[in-house]
């Protein structure tokens, strides 16, 4: 029986949890630090909206050393979409993590993790 579980999924990431290079900063020309494609499975039911955080937890942020780096932050994606493009990006806005754990207290639906080494 398949997982109901909410699930994050990237086709990029290779199965032993690895990123390519070129999703890094140590990827080569234009082939370098770009967002790798997401897939996500199984949004939980009645779900609005949908927001992504991706961030570095082996890289501390340089004003916080104790806090992860927040590369990315991603909101209001319509529960309809079943993932991200490789090389996705869009508007700069003032939405940072700490204001997306705020304005989403006590409104969280689920949560789905996806974790990979390079």
């Amino acid at each position: 029986m398949a997982s109901e579980e909410f699930r994050l999924a990237s086709p990029a990431i290779h199965n032993e949890g690895s990123l390519p290079r070129k999703f890094t900063q140590d990827g080569q020309g234009a082939k370098k630090n770009i967002s790798p494609p997401l897939e996500w499975y199984n949004v939980p039911e009645g779900t609005k909206t949908l927001a992504l955080v991706v961030q570095d937890i082996d890289a501390p942020d340089p004003s916080d050393p104790v806090v992860p780096w927040v590369h990315w932050v991603v909101v209001n994606i319509p529960p309809s979409l079943k993932g991200l493009p490789e090389g996705f990006s869009c508007k700069e806005e003032e939405v940072t993590k700490d204001k997306l754990l705020v304005a989403t207290e006590g409104h969280v639906l689920g949560e789905a993790v996806l974790m990979a080494v390079f």
